[in-house]
């Protein structure tokens, strides 16, 4: 029996989609081809502490409604202290945190928000998407390892440029469409996130904010990522994903006692997530691809193969493209335009 509605990935836009549609009533799966669910939403094992996305601000309301829903905890990045800015002639001590903002950051890990979305959606974990054909009678044929799906409608809640490299769409979708979607970056795609847990947050007491700029590398950046409290401690840092090579690990340790001083010399653990690496979020060439422009481009927008074929990844958000609020944004969008072609109700 066919589905009313596949969502293709189970990361934030996927299942909010998926949710939307079931509380609904319409019969909606979600497939996902990883072995886990959140998509760009990765923790630590312990939860703890976040190697993909990490944030969210004032006025990002869809965040903050699923946070309270599902009695997330939440607290603020800290802020207080000096910023360092590394150069090829040394480190400076500026007054303040110059690189941090007012933000927010999920004391269990952002993969609580995923939990809090993925509760009464049908997932399937481990079932990736190789095709997406029209399938005669006016619906959709889904092709996967486990067999063949049809469905009314597809929602693709992946990044475009990876959904156009590893889905076969049968030569149908239009092909100004084809290269918008080749073209558009993967948030954080071409990213390495490196996260270094240590016993303590010894640079608040040298009335350091944790936070850095490098010229130098091969972190660009580098914020406080401890947590409530400052447990557990840790730093984080940026890294383009071409820097990660042998050895990679022992330049950022030796990056961080230039920064912090010597105490940085003995990290708990180090944790590299190299975004450039996972096949399910990013294609082959995704370091070139650099035109943010794209981001919510009004083609996302218009649905492809006769209004059946809808696009959903933060990627394609008309705002706050690139955060979890435009992932939240893009999968309701999704659900809004079959509904109101399913039920004639727009919603």
């Amino acid at each position: 029996m066919p589905y009313d509605v596949i969502v293709v990935g189970a990361g934030v836009s996927g299942l909010a989609a998926a949710g939307a549609l079931r509380a609904a009533g319409l019969d909606a799966v979600c497939l996902e081809a990883r072995d886990r669910i959140g998509g760009r939403l990765l923790s630590t094992p312990d939860h703890a502490l976040d190697l993909g996305a990490t944030w969210f601000w004032d006025g990002e309301e869809r965040v903050r409604a699923v946070v309270e829903r599902g009695g997330v905890e939440v607290f603020g990045q800290h802020l207080a202290g000096d910023t360092l800015l590394q150069e090829a002639s040394g480190v400076r001590r500026l007054s303040g945190n110059l690189v941090d903002v007012p933000s927010y950051r999920f004391a269990a890990g952002a993969r609580a928000v995923a939990d809090v979305l993925a509760a009464g959606v049908d997932v399937r974990l481990g079932t990736p998407v190789s095709a997406v054909l029209p399938g005669g009678g006016g619906g959709l044929l889904v092709r996967t390892p486990a067999g063949e799906l049809r469905a009314g409608h597809v929602v693709l809640a992946v990044p475009p440029a990876p959904a156009v490299e590893r889905i076969d769409f049968g030569g149908v979708l239009p092909a100004g469409l084809v290269r918008l979607a080749r073209a558009t970056p993967v948030w954080m795609g071409g990213v390495a996130k490196v996260v270094v847990r240590y016993p303590a947050a010894f640079w608040r007491a040298e009335g350091l904010a944790g936070a850095a700029v490098s010229r130098t590398g091969p972190l660009q950046e580098v914020h406080d990522m401890s947590g409530p409290g400052g447990s557990p401690a840790a730093l984080f840092g940026f890294a383009h994903a071409r820097a990660v090579r042998p050895g990679f690990v022992e330049s950022v340790t030796a990056q961080l006692v230039r920064l912090f001083g010597r105490e940085a010399a003995r990290p708990d653990a180090v944790h590299v997530q190299d975004w450039s690496a996972e096949r399910w979020t990013s294609p082959p060439g995704v370091h070139g691809l650099c035109d943010y422009s794209l981001f919510g481009d009004p083609l996302y927008r218009q649905p492809a193969l006769d209004g059946r074929l809808h696009w959903a990844s933060t990627e394609t958000a008309a705002d706050h493209a690139g955060h979890i609020e435009g992932a939240l944004s893009a999968g309701e969008r999704a659900a809004r335009a079959i509904l109101s072609v399913v039920s004639g109700i727009a919603r």
